[in-house]
């Protein structure tokens, strides 16, 4: 079961499609986008909005945390329980994300949306809101290849797939693997100011 899994996991990684609105992009060009789009966060002193729901959310968490103690950017989540319960309670469950991301959001910032199925309301509500306000989105969904949260994005990360757990751990792995990538390349940069 275990090395199926894996071999599953593999083939669904290396198969990964990467869009924009110009059309697909490799792997390699997919993660130096990423890169960019956070470290010119950084550089305009904007943040990260990460917004999941479930392992989703766990996921959104994890990278966040990633983010302010590993690449040294400013970074949110709205996975605080007090936060999500008053804004479902006061503008429902769909506006959990949009409505602290109204107030929220400014043109430097970026929002990384993850959702395995793509068509979770909350998620697509918050997307089209950075959209809306011009500010840079990164998609993460899998199942359906035409997905409505699939096409919004500035970068969009899809995997073909309608197993969660192949989609969330998969979602986490390119994740964890841009966070990776940062910090080699704030090293690099430190290591390279030193000489």
């Amino acid at each position: 079961m275990f090395n199926q899994r894996l071999d599953e996991l593999t083939a669904l990684l290396k198969s990964c499609h990467y869009t924009t609105d110009k059309g697909p992009v490799d792997a390699d060009t997919a993660l130096q986008m990423q890169s960019f789009l956070i470290n010119q966060v950084a550089e305009q002193k904007g943040s990260v909005y990460v917004i999941g729901n479930g392992g989703s959310s766990a996921i959104a968490s994890h990278i966040v945390i990633d983010l302010l103690n590993a690449v040294g950017v400013r970074a949110h989540g709205f996975t605080d329980a007090s936060t999500l319960t008053c804004f479902a309670n006061d503008y429902g469950y769909e506006e959990v994300y949009c409505s602290p991301l109204e107030v929220c959001l400014s043109p430097q910032d970026v929002v990384i949306a993850i959702s395995s199925s793509g068509q979770s309301e909350n998620i697509l509500r918050a997307a089209r809101l950075a959209v809306q306000k011009n500010v840079a989105l990164i998609t993460f969904s899998g199942f359906a290849s035409l997905n409505p949260l699939r096409s919004l994005g500035t970068l969009n990360i899809w995997l073909d797939s309608h197993d969660y757990g192949l989609v969330e751990t998969g979602h986490f792995f390119l994740l964890h693997t841009l966070i990776d990538f940062m910090v080699r390349q704030r090293k690099n940069k430190l290591a390279a100011s030193v000489v």
